[in-house]
C-alpha cells in the first residue's frame, strides 16, 4: 500500500485466467487436484481475471464456489462477454448487458473488483456507440442488480439477485481495452474520463495499440507477452521498468490492476509473484 499526501492507493497483480494444462506439475504442485488450482493461485496472488465470464453467462453456484475458495481480502476482475463486445459490438445491448449482470457476479460481494470490455480490432472508434455504452454500464451494485432484474428468459430460474439475495451497496469500476488504433484519439480519452472508465495499457508485443493515456482514478494493466504474444516471458529489467510505472501510477494516488496473460509456457505467475514482490506485496498468508 502507497499513501500519498490525503489518497491512498493500492496495486494489485494477478494473472489472467488459471486453468492451464501446461501449468500443471509446474507453478500448480503435482498431484494438486484441478478443483484445488484456484485456492492454490490465490494464496500465492492477491487477484485474478475471471476469463470464462467472456466466454459464456456463468451461473451464480460457480461465482460463490470462487468466493469461497479464495482468502479474504482477494479480488476478482470479471471480464465482459464477447455476445456484447464482439458479436454485438457495442450495439442493442440492453437485454446482453441484463442478463450478464444477472449472471451471478454480484455475488462476489467484497471480492468483486473491476470489469473489463476488451474490443477486437475490427470494432473502430465510433464516439456516440461507445458513449452510449459506457452510459449503461452500472455505477454501484445496487445499479448493477437492478439492471439485473431486467434480464430475459435466457437466465430465467437461475438469476442472481434474487428477492432475498442480499446486495451492499458498493461501487463499481470499468476498464476498456482496445485493438484498433482508431482509438488513439483525444475525442476516445475524454470520453473515458467522462465516465470514469480506464483505458487498458495493453503489452501486446507490438501486435495492437499500447495506449498509455490515464482516464480514471485507477490504472488497468495486461501484459500479453513483451516479445512473442501469449508466450514470451518478462525479464528483469522489463519487470523494473513495469514497477516502476505502476510506483508512477500509485504515486498519482490511482489504484493499479495489473494481469499477465503470457500464460502459454508458464510465464504469467512466475511473473507476476515477482512484479508483486518489486511492488513489495509479499505472498499471502498460508502460501
Amino acid at each position: 500500500m502507497h499513501t500519498v499526501g490525503r489518497m491512498t492507493a493500492t496495486a494489485r497483480v494477478g494473472i489472467s485466467g488459471w486453468r492451464y494444462a501446461p501449468w500443471r506439475g509446474d507453478f500448480y504442485p503435482k498431484g494438486l487436484p484441478q478443483r484445488r488450482e484456484l485456492e492454490y493461485a490465490s494464496r500465492h496472488l492477491d487477484t485474478i481475471e475471471l476469463n470464462g465470464s467472456f466466454y459464456s453467462l456463468q451461473k451464480p453456484e460457480y461465482y460463490e464456489a470462487w468466493r469461497d475458495e479464495t482468502p479474504e481480502g482477494f479480488v476478482f476482475a470479471v471480464k465482459g462477454g464477447r455476445f456484447i463486445t464482439h458479436l454485438l459490438r457495442l450495439k442493442g445491448v440492453e437485454a446482453a448487458l441484463a442478463n450478464f449482470f444477472a449472471s451471478g457476479m454480484l455475488a462476489l460481494g467484497p471480492k468483486l473488483g473491476p470489469f473489463l470490455w476488451q474490443l477486437p480490432e475490427r470494432v473502430t472508434f465510433d464516439p456516440e456507440v461507445l458513449d452510449a455504452f459506457l452510459t449503461q454500464l452500472p455505477r454501484t451494485t445496487t445499479d448493477a442488480a437492478a439492471l439485473a432484474a431486467r434480464h430475459d428468459e435466457r437466465v430465467d430460474g437461475r438469476a442472481w439477485p434474487g428477492p432475498d439475495d442480499p446486495v451492499v451497496e458498493a461501487p463499481l469500476r470499468h476498464a476498456l481495452e482496445v485493438r484498433s488504433h482508431s482509438y488513439d484519439s483525444p475525442e476516445f480519452f475524454d470520453i473515458l474520463r467522462r465516465h470514469g472508465v480506464a483505458s487498458v495499457v495493453a503489452d501486446t508485443a507490438g501486435k495492437w495499440p499500447q495506449l498509455w493515456e490515464q482516464t480514471a482514478d485507477f490504472a488497468y494493466v495486461r501484459l500479453h507477452g513483451e516479445s512473442e504474444l501469449y508466450t514470451s516471458g518478462y525479464d528483469d529489467a522489463a519487470l523494473d521498468r513495469w514497477a516502476e510505472r505502476v510506483r508512477g501510477w500509485l504515486a498519482e494516488g490511482r489504484d493499479c490492476y495489473v494481469y499477465f496473460d503470457n500464460d502459454a509456457k508458464v510465464r504469467a505467475p512466475y511473473d507476476a509473484m515477482a512484479l508483486a514482490e518489486r511492488l513489495g506485496r509479499a505472498e499471502s498468508a498460508g502460501a
